[in-house]
Order: C-alpha cells, then structure tokens, then sequence
C-alpha cells in the first residue's frame, strides 16, 4: 500500500501522530493541555496529602461517597449515550443521534444537580474552601472538573443542531475526557484514604 493510499484513508492526515484520532485534531490537542492541567492539580494534591494526611482523611470522610457514586453513574452513562451517538451518526442515524445526544446532555444537567445539592449542604454546615486544603482542593478541582462539564454540554448542544460525523466524534471526544478526568477525581477525593 502507497503512502498516498494510506494518507487518504485517515481520518486527519497530515496531523502526524493525530491523524488517525477520530474527530477534529485540535480538540486533541486541547484535551491533552487539559489533562496536563488536571495532571499537575492531581499532582499538587498528593504532595499536600503527603503532608497533612490525618487532615485529609477526616475532611474526606465528611463527603458522602455514595453522592459521588451516583454522579460517577450518572455520568458514565452520559458517556455511553454520545458513544451510541456516535455510532448512530456513523449509521447516518441523524435523528437516532440527535437523541442520543439528548438524553446526554439530560444526564450531565443531572450530573449538575446532583453536584449543586452536595455543594449547598456542604455550605449550609459551613464547610467552605476556606475550611481546609482538603476542601479548597475538593471545591476547586470540581469546580473546574464542572466547568468543562458546562463547556462539554455546550458543544454536545452544538453538535445537535450541526450533526455531522465529524463534529459528534469531536464532541464526544471532550466528553470522555471529562468521564476520564471524573473517575479519576471520584476515588481521590471520595475514596482513596
């Protein structure tokens, strides 16, 4: 098989290692800045873990994990409703796509409010970021795992009025990456003691 063959039949070419990703490649390189983000927060919260242990683990065991459990479903199952979307715009199922589409956004508004109840009963006892750092960490790294959330529901609303291949699988692609980031935070904040 010539280059120029094997060139054509990827999805991206000319992206180098990017090329065979599905969707649109600077998506890719978004959620790889992104993660390196989420890597560095990741990294910051076990080195103050390290050093105030008893601290964290008593500040954790103030957070519900069965909430946290939920959400984790609720949005895992957001992921599998855009991966059946994908695959329904793959099957040029627009309308079966679309839907799809609908009943994951509907999941990450769920994933949402869910979240907002926890963060009002963590005020309403008082706990605050300014509690500890167990709780500055807790708030600001789902916070901003929350922020990307909202980001991913605008471009899952996006690509349900513009559905093309292209755009569910570039939209997918962010989705997963906050599914991805949400496992990881689930067991370290909720979990890991």
């Amino acid at each position: 098989m010539s280059e120029r063959t094997l060139t054509r039949e990827l999805p991206n070419p000319g992206w180098g290692p990017l090329s065979a990703l599905p969707g649109n490649p600077l998506m890719w390189v978004l959620i790889l800045s992104e993660m390196l983000v989420f890597s560095a927060f990741f990294a910051l919260y076990a080195a103050e873990r390290v050093g105030a242990t008893a601290l964290f683990d008593a500040s954790q065991r103030q957070l519900d994990p069965l909430v946290g459990g939920l959400n984790t479903l609720v949005l895992l199952t957001s992921g599998l409703c855009v991966a059946l979307a994908v695959e329904a715009v793959s099957a040029d199922r627009i309308r079966r796509a679309r839907q799809w589409l609908g009943v994951s956004m509907a999941l990450g508004v769920l994933f949402g409010v869910i979240k907002g109840i926890e963060y009002g009963g963590k005020f309403a006892a008082g706990i605050t970021p300014e509690t500890n750092a167990f709780f500055g960490f807790y708030y600001g790294l789902t916070a901003f795992h929350f922020a990307h959330v909202l980001f991913g529901l605008a471009l899952l609303a996006l690509v349900t009025w513009r559905t093309s291949t292209e755009n569910v699988e570039t939209a997918a692609a962010f989705w997963h990456m906050v599914d991805l980031i949400w496992i990881l935070l689930y067991p370290l904040l909720y979990l890991l003691r």
